[in-house]
């Protein structure tokens, strides 16, 4: 029991993450999700997710029963997803009243330790695109990098809250969530409706957070397969356009600029921010030891005795290990 503990323990900690970094305008909770080694989990549970809601749809009506769509669901990683899934929940629900207030109150300081945790982070997509990058990777980076550097530089504006704006914005901020680089949080602020969003959160305005939903849901649908396509066909590329966005995000993460975004030279307490600054570089850093640790015990777990000695894992188990692993 221990032992299977321990694994749930770990994802609800790695959706905790996620989740907290989802309240934090600037910081995409895709980017938290490739530094912990649980992206392409979530997108491709996303995936079958958004499949089966299909075929249930689908065949339902007809009278043909769920089965092609409980077959699609069990596809998916439950063993990971949902302790994901209930870490980001809690996260969310608590970053919205303990973090996004200390941004308000510090932000120089809060966004010097996320824009450390970003630049850090920066290496795992680079990293682990497949393949040695090419003069015209590094040239589609920097073009997509420029174009998010000119969307975090929109100014602010104000939205109306109607259910149908609030469900349109929660189909742009799903899609942020789970395009690392690109901040669902920060989304809602450049429309207006992030602290409407935290609020309805901390009000319990079902209301509003149904209507938030539903985008979400519909955005989901809609972009996720499209994304998972792209992994799964173009993994390479797809990684150079997301390390292009990560680093175009460092703008709206740059400890010094005004409610306008516009960017200011150093001031104040520079050296606190550049420490706070590696602070956070240095937790990437340690995420990812533990995460290539935790990926060697489970592509070498350790021989045991008798009859209790581990067997070899079929070619086809190997196989199946490799293709989830290898672009890790």
């Amino acid at each position: 029991m221990a032992k299977l503990a321990g694994p749930h323990l770990f994802n609800m900690l790695r959706g905790s993450l996620i989740g907290a970094a989802e309240a934090v305008p600037g910081i995409s909770g895709g980017t938290v999700a490739l530094i912990t080694g649980v992206y392409e989990k979530l997108i491709g549970g996303a995936g079958h997710l958004t499949s089966a809601a299909r075929m249930a749809a689908a065949d339902l009506p007809r009278g043909k029963g769920g089965a092609r769509a409980a077959a699609e669901a069990r596809k998916v990683d439950w063993g990971v997803v949902l302790p994901l899934l209930v870490g980001m929940a809690v996260a969310l629900v608590l970053a919205a009243k303990l973090i996004a207030p200390l941004v308000e109150e510090h932000p120089q300081y809060s966004y010097a330790v996320f824009f450390g945790l970003v630049l850090a982070s920066l290496w795992v997509p680079y990293s682990s695109s497949g393949r040695p990058w090419r003069p015209i990777d590094y040239l589609i980076g920097l073009v997509v990098a420029a174009g998010g550097f000119l969307l975090t530089g929109l100014p602010p504006s104000q939205v109306p809250t109607h259910p149908l704006i609030v469900a349109a914005a929660g189909a742009v901020a799903i899609c942020a969530l789970v395009l690392p680089g690109v901040s669902g949080s920060f989304l809602l602020l450049t429309l207006g409706l992030y602290e409407p969003t935290i609020e309805a959160v901390n009000q319990r305005d079902f209301g509003y957070l149904s209507a938030f939903a539903l985008g979400c849901l519909v955005g989901l649908a809609l972009f996720v397969k499209l994304l998972k396509w792209l992994l799964e066909h173009h993994h390479h590329m797809t990684l150079v356009v997301m390390t292009g966005l990560m680093a175009g995000s460092l703008r709206a993460l740059w400890p010094w600029q005004d409610d306008d975004r516009t960017l200011l030279a150093p001031s104040g307490a520079v050296g606190l921010t550049a420490v706070l600054a590696a602070v956070g570089a240095l937790v990437v850093v340690v995420v990812l030891v533990v995460e290539i640790r935790a990926q060697r015990r489970r592509a070498n777990p350790p021989a045991g005795r008798g009859r209790h000695a581990r067997v070899p894992a079929a070619p086809e188990a190997r196989t199946e290990y490799a293709r989830d692993t290898s672009v890790r």
